[in-house]
């Protein structure tokens, strides 16, 4: 019962709280047991704070049995990866560099949000250092591994994260997608992830690797990612780039369906090479939408040099904050982001300014195919999972993560939201995701969307743990 528990949705949770069917701390106890099961195997929290989620647990119990919950969220279980600010806790992100002996006196914006809406906080999920690469393993906190396959990587730079919610540790989780960080995870673990449209989510402080990061939700189910961004998307005063809040409420209208939207089909993204399982599998799914009442048809934008202008960008954030560290913690760094720091640091102004003017356009050119179709589905990415601890696959020809995520960066690029949901395993058992892309500030549209495939073709997790445990 408590496997079943773990697996829980965070709105069956909180329909079993009204009902005084499940307490908080019921459902937390059984959270910490699957943690203390699982997590030694996958390696998913850095930080696990048993005693702070029961008192908290307890506080929400003695909430719900007054009627009184606190916000939308109250009692569920969530984790926040070690890029976030937590107070209280050292946020590390994946670095020596990092000093933790420091005052933790502030929460990052969706933190707080987290904590004012009643929600269990669990621990803090692991990262690649500072988040630059596709894949999870750091300096501090060795290789996370995926639970459907612990031989596999889980994807990143939010893997933790993705690992933690396919396993059943925790029901919503907060992750940052600089370049596909949170719909790499959620392809390869079988998860649901959006990036929202950039400035959706209140972020502070920015990312050192600037505008093309998001902060969004990951869970188990579209229902909870509309919930948990719903309150996510709350103002915050402290982030410079934040849209005007709206007070939109993402589980209204989620159920409507998607028929009569125009929908394009770009199945390899301007020739890109996908692994012929995972092309099929997202084949099926993409035509699919017609049988939900959408008209598809082969489509895509021309994002021709994506990769250039993404790795200029990138790479000189990368350069950027290298510098603030001096040569004995640098060299304590993973030596893939100084390999790419040095590369950054490469790039002249001039270099830079051209790759602001091409990303400028390719947001035009996004802009300008949306006016013809409400929205664009590809893979989330050209292959399922590969060997845990690599960045790019074995034998591949591959050098950095880049080269296997042409389907993700490219929607930083153009602040767009896009999720990636699962669509079916490969014949060696490994999830494959569908990413749905909308125009500009339609997060709303891709929750529907996804909410409208999700019920069509209902995913089900075995039980993952059991298997790690044994």
């Amino acid at each position: 019962m408590s496997t079943e528990i773990a697996m829980m949705t965070a709105n069956a949770l909180l329909a079993a709280y009204r009902a005084a069917e499940l307490s908080p701390v019921e459902v937390t106890e059984a959270v910490l047991k699957r943690i203390e099961t699982v997590n030694p195997a996958l390696n998913a929290f850095n930080v696990i704070d048993a005693e702070g989620a029961l008192a908290a647990a307890r506080e929400s119990e003695e909430r719900w049995r007054l009627g009184a919950p606190r916000g939308r969220l109250d009692g569920c279980p969530a984790s926040v990866k070690d890029i976030l600010l937590t107070r209280g806790w050292p946020t590390l992100r994946g670095s020596k560099a990092i000093d933790p002996a420091q005052d933790w006196a502030e929460d990052a914006p969706a933190v707080a949000r987290l904590k004012e809406h009643g929600a269990v906080i669990l621990g803090k999920t692991t990262t690649p250092e500072f988040g630059w690469k596709g894949v999870t393993d750091s300096p501090v906190t060795g290789i996370t591994r995926n639970p459907w396959n612990p031989e596999t990587t889980p994807g990143g730079s939010s893997g933790g994260a993705a690992a933690a919610l396919a396993s059943g540790m925790g029901a919503l989780a907060l992750g940052t997608d600089g370049g596909g960080s949170i719909r790499i995870p959620a392809a390869f673990t079988g998860t649901y992830g959006i990036k929202p449209s950039f400035g959706r989510v209140p972020a502070y402080p920015l990312s050192p690797f600037g505008t093309v990061s998001h902060v969004g939700p990951m869970t188990r189910s579209v229902d909870d990612a509309a919930l948990l961004l719903s309150v996510l998307a709350e103002p915050d005063p402290r982030d410079a780039y934040s849209l005007p809040y709206d007070a939109t409420d993402y589980m209204n209208g989620l159920n409507d369906g998607i028929e009569g939207l125009k929908v394009a089909y770009a199945p390899s993204l301007g020739g890109h090479t996908v692994d012929p399982e995972v092309a099929a599998l997202v084949a099926k799914a993409a035509w699919s939408f017609a049988d939900l009442g959408a008209e598809v048809e082969l489509a895509e934008p021309d994002f021709s040099g994506a990769d250039a202008v993404f790795r200029c960008l990138w790479y000189a954030g990368a350069a950027n904050l290298m510098r603030r560290f001096d040569a004995a913690a640098q060299a304590q760094m993973d030596p893939g982001f100084r390999e790419i720091a040095e590369d950054g640091a490469r790039y002249g102004l001039l270099d830079y300014l051209e790759a602001v003017a091409r990303r400028e356009a390719f947001i035009v050119e996004a802009n300008r195919f949306h006016s013809d179709y409400d929205l664009l589905l590809t893979p989330a990415l050209p292959l399922s999972a590969f060997e845990a601890g690599l960045e790019v696959p074995a034998e591949s020809g591959m050098t950095r993560w880049p080269d296997w995520t042409p389907f993700s960066y490219p929607f930083n690029l153009t602040q767009q939201p896009a999720a990636a949901l699962p669509c079916g395993l490969t014949t060696q058992g490994l999830p494959v995701a569908l990413q749905i892309v909308g125009p500009r500030y339609a997060d709303a549209l891709v929750l529907r969307a996804s909410r409208a495939f999700e019920a069509a073709h209902p995913w089900r997790f075995p039980d993952l743990g059991q298997t790690l445990a044994a």
